[in-house]
């Protein structure tokens, strides 16, 4: 009745129905058993993360700089002590969708403890941080894989190469779970190419109402001033792990009530999703955790990991993580 009701029935906020929640469950569940594959195929974690950042130098920061490196990486290890919390759950669907929040945001602000370090700057925006890390490690390669997986323009023809040659001959998808690394691979290639497919469309749209194309008096992009507009913002728009993240958060703070928690086959599907979460989560902050602590040095370090482990109320100590 309820499926009916607000598929085909329709909602206050969606007068002629709203998408069917079971197609967009598989790509939510195989995307992350592809990452956390690959995060344990390439055995990520601090003791890794820190050879891979070793070229990485101590700087000298401010006490506001340093003190949001702390934050940052506080927060996010909050985060994973929620989803290891989770993870003793017998019935998954009750903490899928808040799980899916607190591994975006254990994500984020692990994303911003690195940009931080970096650079020493901090966004005020999900976008912005987006967009930094990108450019900081994506970009050049100090993001260890699988969160390093990145095109470098919206250009239709630009992705299509750059995912080929990611995948590496790998022709898996998202319509069943991985069960190797080289499956994963072209799990989360699939899960690549259909985020820049989105933010194409997002763009697309957003470059409509500007001031810009309204000067060139169509309403489409078919003529050649429209598509070289179009394309002009195409190349300039990059998509890696952080943009992924972004909009995969979407799905649990904005999707239809259904999604994740309505049907007689869902719990199954969960089986492993929520340690999945934990895993990834746990790799992306040992890998932040490295690299902050190669630009704080290791007396900094020390400090903030001991205060931590002393202090902190919730489960998880810092040293399963950074150790």
């Amino acid at each position: 009745m309820l499926y009916n009701r607000i598929v085909y029935g329709g909602t206050l906020s969606d007068p002629d129905g709203v998408p069917d929640p079971q197609f967009a469950l598989p790509s939510t569940i195989n995307w992350m058993r592809a990452l956390a594959l690959l995060v344990s195929a390439n055995r990520i974690d601090f003791a890794a993360a820190c050879r891979f950042h070793a070229p990485c130098q101590k700087r000298a920061f401010t006490a506001h700089e340093e003190n949001t490196i702390f934050e940052q990486l506080f927060f996010a290890l909050h985060q994973l002590s929620a989803l290891e919390a989770f993870r003793t759950f017998q019935r998954k669907a009750d903490v899928a969708r808040v799980g899916i929040v607190a591994w975006y945001y254990g994500v984020y602000h692990a994303a911003t403890a690195m940009v931080a370090a970096q650079d020493g700057s901090f966004q005020n925006d999900h976008t912005g941080t987006a967009n930094a890390w990108d450019q900081h490690f994506a970009a050049r390669s100090r993001a260890m894989p699988p969160f390093g997986l990145r095109v470098s323009s919206l250009i239709e023809a630009d992705v299509k190469a750059q995912i080929a040659k990611l995948r590496d001959g790998s022709e898996f998808d998202l319509k069943s779970p991985s069960s190797t690394a080289h499956d994963a691979l072209g799990a989360c290639c699939t899960y690549l190419s259909g985020t820049a497919d989105w933010y194409r469309w997002k763009n697309s749209e957003d470059l409509r109402t500007s001031k810009e194309f309204k000067e060139l008096g169509v309403s489409n992009f078919r003529t050649k001033k429209a598509q070289d507009l179009r394309n002009a913002r195409f190349s300039k728009r990059a998509v890696s792990f952080l943009h992924q993240a972004n909009r995969y958060r979407g799905k649990a703070n904005y999707r239809e009530a259904l999604f994740l928690g309505y049907g007689s086959n869902v719990e199954t599907l969960l089986r492993t999703y929520v340690d999945d979460l934990a895993t990834v989560l746990a790799g992306f902050i040992s890998m932040a955790g490295a690299m902050a602590s190669k630009r704080l040095g290791e007396q900094l370090w020390t400090e903030f990991v001991a205060d931590v482990e002393k202090k902190r109320a919730f489960s998880t100590s810092p040293r399963a993580v950074w150790r």
